[in-house]
């Protein structure tokens, strides 16, 4: 429907917007719907709006505050449309110069609106009064020798392009920061405007960017280059929990000791045996990571050391394990504690002797293999219920290594989260506009009990649930549990807890609405019930409710790799 500008507009409700703004003083914090807001002296704005004169130039400035401007626009149109989904396109549209007025940005006065959606028509004059960014020239760095408005008309043409689903360009045709008697702006769309190349350059990385984007290229292949041969890749990770962990595997990887890796479900150990393994010198050897626990205890031996023809009914040909092809590099073996007693006594000969013989062979084989075993539970508890052999514990415990959980590293969530989004972005061929500021505080205070794995699903589900250029929201993140407080804050001490939903169909709605094919549900309960199980495929299909070969051909039929052999 058109939207026609009428005088009694300007005195729309503000409650709806006002209402949105929290001040959480105990933590230190202003809230903004699902954004986190700061108030800031107008005169630190105004210095660091000169450093930035100063330092990279007039255009280069500009172009940085209209993109600044751009970005807090676009959070802005979703906010409004999240706030009124119930009222009309000129209600919301003019939730954009009222959050501008609330803001303490600049007030709006509209002259003219013409806008459709459906026929892409756009049509806005309007007068800018109060304006910070007038204030600043006037007060602190003087008068500008063209329009001075660079933020606020970045976020009107974020704003105006968001609500309308296609590129709004504003200008600036006269304002007080140059001495005009006013602000004046007009906003069409980018076809209308005679030429608009040269401001659509201000919204493009600009020469020193792109320089020193080029430069951090070329270091990062510099970097890689000399991690390649050195072998120092360790994942992501900052934190001092983290880089504890780096510098004790430092001191192993050079040799030929056995590391034993120790720590809950999900916490990266295939990585960190992968950093061993590319931190020694057999970096450019195989590395062969398996998961005892995925395959069958009567294939576990014929799966890592080999089978000689008719070895065993269903044995039709000769075939060499898992061990042999390592040689000369590492073997991660994950879940140890799942080898089979038999197993367990042929590893313990390989590390002793360095030979094997295949099932059903009679020939010994030298082999070279580092081996870095992992698990999840005790084995010295296992030791003693006697389910794992003391002497083999023993050979394997030459160096254990401890990785922390997800709770104890979570200054690494950020880099965790960003490293996931781009990887779950071009899976699903779609870009959010990343986690918002509640969601990541909720991501900071909940526990992580399936950690990274199921920051990584989490995340997944985030880029699903949201729409391209939406926030993820902690709704997305978080189906089914709310706040502590049973609002939309966290509590002091900022705990998630578990909420009935209130419509038990809700779910299911969301997933529809979402276009999330009946494939994609099927694969992502797999996924999180073998999560769950530690990538136990007999426990995994009993939280489905199904049979351990029924859950098997499924995720044979979603992943066949799984089962390769």
């Amino acid at each position: 429907m058109p939207l026609k500008y009428k005088p009694e507009m300007q005195h729309a409700d503000l409650q709806d917007l006002s209402s949105q703004i929290r001040f959480v003083t105990p933590e230190g914090k202003i809230w903004l719907g699902e954004q986190r807001m700061l108030l800031m002296q107008l005169s630190s704005l105004a210095s660091f709006r000169r450093e930035m004169i100063s330092l990279i130039g007039v255009e280069r400035a500009k172009g940085f505050f209209l993109r600044l401007g751009y970005q807090s626009g676009l959070k802005d149109a979703e906010l409004a449309r999240k706030l009124r989904p119930d009222s009309s396109e000129p209600e919301i549209f003019l939730a954009g110069p009222q959050l501008y007025a609330l803001k303490g940005l600049v007030k709006v006065r509209l002259l003219e609106m013409d806008i459709d959606v459906q026929d892409g028509r756009f049509n806005v004059e309007a007068e800018w009064i109060n304006s910070f960014e007038v204030e600043i020239c006037q007060t602190e760095l003087g008068l500008m020798d063209e329009p001075a408005c660079w933020t606020v008309l970045g976020y009107a043409c974020g704003y105006s392009s968001a609500f309308m689903g296609r590129e709004i360009i504003f200008q600036e045709v006269s304002c007080r920061g140059c001495g005009d008697e006013k602000c004046r702006i007009i906003g069409k769309t980018a076809e209308e405007w005679v030429d608009t190349s040269s401001f659509q350059a201000y919204f493009k990385s600009d020469p020193i960017t792109e320089e020193f984007y080029e430069l951090q290229t070329q270091v990062a292949n510099l970097r890689s280059r000399l991690q390649k041969y050195d072998g120092q890749y360790y994942g992501i990770g900052q934190s001092p929990a983290y880089r504890r962990i780096c510098q004790t595997i430092d001191k192993a990887a050079r040799g030929k000791v056995s590391v034993l890796l120790l720590g809950e479900t999900g916490v990266g150990k295939e990585v960190i045996a992968r950093s061993v393994h590319l931190r020694s010198e057999r970096a450019e050897q195989p590395f062969v990571a398996i998961n005892c626990a995925a395959i069958p205890p009567d294939l576990i031996e014929s799966e890592l050391f080999g089978v000689d023809k008719g070895a065993y009914t269903g044995a039709a040909s000769t075939r060499a394990g898992r061990f042999e092809r390592a040689n000369g590099g590492t073997i991660f073996l994950d879940e140890v504690i799942e080898l089979t007693p038999r197993a367990q006594a042929t590893l313990l000969r390989v590390l002793q002797e360095g030979e094997l013989e295949r099932v059903g062979g009679d020939r010994t084989r030298k082999i070279d293999v580092r081996v870095i075993a992992a698990t999840n539970e005790n084995l010295e508890e296992a030791v003693k219920a006697g389910r794992f052999r003391a002497d083999l514990f023993f050979r394997l415990n030459v160096f254990p290594v401890h990785i922390p959980p997800l709770r104890e590293r979570m200054e690494d969530i950020p880099l965790l989260a960003e490293h996931f989004l781009r990887k779950h972005h071009k899976e699903y061929g779609k870009k959010t506009l990343g986690l918002s500021d509640r969601a990541l505080e909720a991501c900071l205070h909940y526990q992580w009990p399936g950690n990274i794995r199921e920051l990584e699903n989490a995340l997944e589900r985030g880029v699903i649930l949201t729409e391209s250029n939406e926030s993820i929201s902690v709704e997305a993140l978080f189906p089914g549990l709310a706040t502590a407080t049973g609002g939309d804050q966290l509590s002091s001490e900022g705990e998630l807890v578990e909420q009935p939903p209130a419509n038990g169909e809700g779910w299911l709605n969301q997933i529809l609405d979402q276009g999330v094919s009946l494939e994609g549900v099927e694969a992502g309960l797999m996924r999180e019930a073998m999560n769950r199980s530690g990538q136990n495929i007999s426990q995994a299909a009993r939280l489905l409710g199904l049979t351990r070969p029924a859950l098997a051909y499924r995720l044979k039929k979603h992943d066949p790799s799984l089962f390769e052999k």
